[in-house]
């Protein structure tokens, strides 16, 4: 069977440029003794928005591997996917992100919740969950409240599963499942039964995506208090362990953190939650390398300042239409916004510190950032421009693109100075 490594990071390139700078960032994190899986990713969503296929992302991912003498694990995701829109990624992927948000809360049949329930019956009472000296308390009404919840979603990713694994056959690719674009955040006992789903269903998932509480958006810092956080987390994390003891899921079985990139505040809890259980972690990063080739072409100036200029200046006219489909993982103070006539008059580097996810930088606006980070259709349609300014340019973007992923995100997960 495939297995994913210990730690694995999701490398979204929405417009298939900077596979080499990431990688590049992989590797240099290899020869600090941290060995992190590689895992490309891209959602249906943002191929239909840029007007790509799967296979694109998957050459990509070929070709750097091949040109970089790369030889360790790496895989492509199709991210997000559904039974509706999973067909298209089954050749080109050997990672499936089987998301069951818009199932949750759809009732199964009674007659399945009432042979969950008293196939669960011993887990009533207290649970003990070793190394948090808590135990979690489940009482039948509870199991019919969870089974009512997250059973048809369960029952809905083995489906999904099925048809993958008929495909491309069992043991071929990685399967996660992910939860998190919901509203209400997961709880370690919710955490638990949905394991034992999904084991019952018998789907060998490594990697578990849940909501965590707070807000996760997209391309700036967590939103809420990162002890919260740390306490959920570590909680999450022993939950998993006794799951898989529990119920012989995979013993690699991790937890992956969705729209995990620039969430500093976070990653020391991360990084030493897992290291103090000897856990790993899936990180995704999507989004965030579309803003570092904003910002390397903003640094290279010229022509290609005016064009992300103009990006910007589209983006703010556009605004509604580009933020409604992410409404739920960005949150812009509109009020914050620069007008398009000041940003006209910016310089190459007031520009990118702007957009560079620098705390404490008196330059650095989130809400641009977040702007920017949804804004990247307005480049698709100019994309003949657009890949010109980046080949032409690409010396100044992929360093930016390596410092990001290295130093802004690899380093401060591993505390590597």
């Amino acid at each position: 069977m495939k297995k994913l490594g210990k730690y694995s990071m999701g490398l979204g390139d929405r417009f298939g440029h900077q596979g080499h700078a990431q990688l590049k960032a992989i590797i240099e994190a290899g020869n600090r003794g941290i060995e992190i899986t590689p895992v490309w990713n891209k959602s249906n969503r943002e191929h239909i928005i840029i007007g790509t296929q799967p296979w694109d992302v998957r050459i990509e991912a070929d070709t750097v591997i091949k040109n970089s003498g790369f030889n360790k694990s790496y895989f492509v995701d199709a991210d997000h996917i559904n039974f509706d829109t999973v067909d298209r990624f089954i050749d080109s992927s050997d990672f499936f992100t089987i998301d069951v948000a818009s199932y949750i809360g759809k009732r199964a049949d009674e007659k399945d919740i009432v042979e969950f329930i008293d196939g669960s019956e011993e887990y009533t009472g207290s649970i003990n969950v070793p190394g948090t000296g808590k135990k979690l308390k489940s009482s039948k009404s509870q199991l019919r409240d969870i089974a009512e919840k997250y059973l048809f979603a369960a029952r809905k990713a083995a489906e999904i599963y099925r048809k993958i694994e008929r495909l491309k056959g069992a043991g071929n690719f990685i399967t996660e499942v992910s939860m998190d674009e919901v509203n209400v955040s997961q709880t370690p006992l919710e955490l638990f039964f949905i394991l034992k789903m999904l084991s019952e269903e018998e789907i060998p998932v490594q990697t578990i995506a849940p909501k965590f509480s707070g807000r996760f958006n997209k391309g700036v810092d967590y939103a809420g208090d990162p002890s919260t956080f740390a306490e959920e987390f570590e909680d999450d994390l022993l939950v998993i362990n006794l799951a898989i003891n529990s119920f012989n899921l995979p013993e690699n079985l991790k937890m992956s953190i969705h729209s995990g990139s620039d969430k500093f505040s976070l990653y020391p809890y991360i990084g030493s939650l897992t290291k103090k259980h000897d856990k790993g972690f899936h990180l995704k990063t999507a989004g965030t390398t579309w803003l570092e080739e904003v910002i390397g072409l903003a640094e290279a100036g010229g022509e290609a300042l005016d064009f992300v200029k103009e990006i910007y200046i589209q983006s703010l006219e556009n605004i509604d239409e580009l933020c409604a489909p992410y409404s739920d993982v960005i949150d812009i103070d509109t009020a914050m916004l620069p007008s398009g006539n000041a940003v006209s008059g910016w310089n190459s580097g007031k520009f990118a510190s702007s957009l560079r996810h620098i705390p404490g930088n008196p330059d650095y606006n989130p809400n641009m950032r977040q702007l920017i980070h949804v804004a990247y259709k307005l480049a698709a349609v100019q994309m003949a421009k657009y890949f010109r300014l980046l080949d032409e340019n690409k010396d100044v973007v992929s360093v930016c693109v390596y410092d990001n992923i290295y130093h802004r995100h690899i380093c401060r997960l591993f505390d590597i100075d």
